[in-house]
């Protein structure tokens, strides 16, 4: 997986498909032939999820959680952003967590 850093990207996955879960808001977008290859994600949080220390918390929870799923639920050629939900990214339980991404994944691909 190659990780998102252009805000560009990040702005064509925000106006493609969408899926809100309790504890993730994931954005995916099909990428245009010639692009670039294979699955690339992002991760961002607002200042809605707290302070510097919170925020931190939940996109390093983000990174496990996408680790553990894309590779298995993901698609070649797609890029995915995960946003983290304020509060509740950082707390919710990591099973609970990991049940939302993959019911996310699930119906941005139905």
């Amino acid at each position: 997986m190659t990780v998102l850093t252009k805000r560009a990207d990040f702005i064509r996955a925000s106006k493609a498909r969408r899926q809100g879960t309790t504890s993730v808001h994931l954005q995916a977008r099909k990428r245009t032939e010639g692009e670039a290859t294979g699955i690339r994600v992002g991760y961002t949080c607002s200042k809605k999820v707290g302070n510097a220390v919170a925020r931190n918390r939940a996109k390093r929870r983000l990174r496990e959680v996408a680790r553990m799923t894309l590779p298995k639920l993901g698609r070649n050629g797609w890029d995915y952003v995960l946003v983290g939900r304020n509060t509740t990214t950082g707390s919710i339980p990591f099973d609970d967590l990991l049940r939302d991404m993959r019911r996310a994944i699930a119906k941005v691909h139905a």
